[in-house]
This record gives C-alpha cells, sequence and structure tokens, in this order.
C-alpha cells in the first residue's frame, strides 16, 4: 500500500512538471513580436530618394515578405497628403515645420525623431562655365537661376540663406521641389540653383558645387516619425529603427548627410 502511494503522488508530481513546462513553453511564443511583412508605405522628402530607395532594399532582404513603396517629393505637399486622409505609414521630412503640420493634426504615431541634416550648395554646370564663386554672383541679371519653392524647405533654407547674404534676385522659376530644381540645371535648363549638398553629390559628374558660408544660417535637420493611422504600424517602427540604426546611418552619411544640427532655444 505504500509503494502504491508513493507511485501515485510520483505520477501527480510528473503530470505537474509536464504541465508547467507546458505551460511555460507557450508564453515566449505568444509574446513574441509579430514578424514585419507586407507593404511599408513611406513618404520622403525629395532629397531623401537615393539613400531611401537603398534602405528600402535593404529593409526588404532583412525582412522577407515585406515591401517598401515610396512616395518622394516635396514635404509640404507630402505632410498635406498625409493630414488629408492618405494612406502612409511613415513621414520623413526636410524640416521640422513640415513635420509640425502632421504631428499638430494628431496624424504621428509618438514624437518625431531627428535623424540626420543637411546643408546648401550652389550646384552649376559641370566646369562652372559662369565663373559663380559667391551667393552674392547669383544676383547678377544674366544669370538663369532656379530655386525651390518657398513653402518647401529647400526653398525656406534658400530665402533664410540669401537674406543672410544681403541678396535679392528674381529666379527663373520657382521648382515644386529640390530634384525638379537640380533637373533644371543638369540639363542646362538653368545656370545655377540652390539645392542640398547631398544633391550635387548625388548628381556625379552631372554638375558641380559651389559651397557658400551663408548655408551655415539655413542648416535643416530632418525629422521622421511612424504614421498613426497607418495600415503596417509594426513595418513602420522597423524601418524608423532601420534608419536610426548604424546601418542606416552610415547610408545616410556617406551620402553627404550629417548629424542632426543643434537647435537653439527658442
Amino acid at each position: 500500500m505504500v509503494s502504491r502511494s508513493i507511485t501515485a503522488g510520483a505520477v501527480a508530481g510528473a503530470l505537474l512538471v509536464l504541465g508547467a513546462c507546458s505551460s511555460g513553453s507557450s508564453k515566449p511564443a505568444a509574446s513574441a513580436s509579430p514578424s514585419v511583412t507586407g507593404t511599408v508605405t513611406v513618404f520622403a522628402a525629395a532629397s531623401l530618394q537615393n539613400t531611401f530607395t537603398e534602405l528600402g532594399k535593404m529593409f526588404e532582404a532583412d525582412h522577407p515578405g515585406s515591401k517598401v513603396q515610396f512616395n518622394f517629393g516635396g514635404s509640404d505637399t507630402l505632410a498635406a497628403s498625409i493630414v488629408n486622409g492618405a494612406p502612409a505609414d511613415v513621414f520623413a521630412a526636410a524640416s521640422p515645420a513640415t513635420m509640425k503640420t502632421v504631428t499638430d493634426k494628431g496624424d504621428a504615431a509618438g514624437a518625431p525623431v531627428t535623424f540626420v541634416s543637411n546643408e546648401l550648395e550652389i550646384a552649376v554646370e559641370p566646369g562652372n562655365p559662369k565663373h559663380i564663386g559667391t551667393l552674392q554672383d547669383l544676383a547678377n541679371s544674366s544669370l538663369k537661376v532656379v530655386l525651390c519653392a518657398k513653402t518647401v524647405p529647400c526653398g525656406a533654407a534658400a530665402q533664410t540663406a540669401l537674406t543672410a547674404g544681403h541678396v535679392t534676385l528674381t529666379p527663373a522659376s520657382y521648382e515644386q521641389d529640390v530634384t525638379s530644381t537640380l533637373n533644371k540645371v543638369e540639363l542646362k535648363e538653368a545656370d545655377a540653383g540652390i539645392v542640398y549638398q547631398t544633391d550635387v553629390k548625388g548628381a556625379g559628374s552631372k554638375v558641380d558645387g559651389v559651397n557658400f558660408p551663408e548655408a551655415a544660417s539655413a542648416i535643416n535637420n530632418y525629422p521622421i516619425a511612424p504614421l498613426a493611422h497607418g495600415p503596417n504600424p509594426a513595418g513602420a517602427q522597423a524601418f524608423v529603427a532601420l534608419v536610426e540604426s548604424p546601418a542606416g546611418q552610415k547610408v545616410l552619411t556617406d551620402a553627404g548627410f550629417k548629424k542632426p544640427a543643434p537647435v537653439s532655444p527658442s
């Protein structure tokens, strides 16, 4: 009788142990973060096109079954689309002001993170045939100069730099974004355009660049945020994490972007 009692107790104890192991092993599976699949839609400033396209390929390689879909353009236009209900998961803007359009409407999921900065440069034709050496040279009425629209971050920064340099000019055209501005110079439809240093670098031999000291007064910080109403929140968080990661930052700095500039207290 004693031996039977011990045997029954041992069996009961074993069953309890097995039950506990089974219960414990199921918890990690239940709490594991969901895998990233499906389409991640990223709205990003035109000046990010080359780098973000590269990051998109990295993202898809890291997350099989995912696809990154980009919409590049002027930050102001993208922000307006987002607050008007355009389905997007991530917004990367070329200035805090355009990001504020989105955050003020409650369309960002959390506080935006500033991930890089960019500085202006004058793009000129290869060889600089017009001998443009300063920002003040752009005021020469014989030159055809193009600028980004004043509502776009590169245009707002250009206006700040022109004011700092006491330069007044009438551009041949205001373009919708920095890519369009650079294209005018590449196609020899303009003698010069004020764009970002990263755009001049990305254009390779198609243009030359002229640095000017007034650009230091108009450095743009770039914020990024997942969006509150995006259809793929897990993908949005993962893409933002890639941008902030050492690998993502290397892609950006290799293209000429810099660390975020200090923000002066208001």
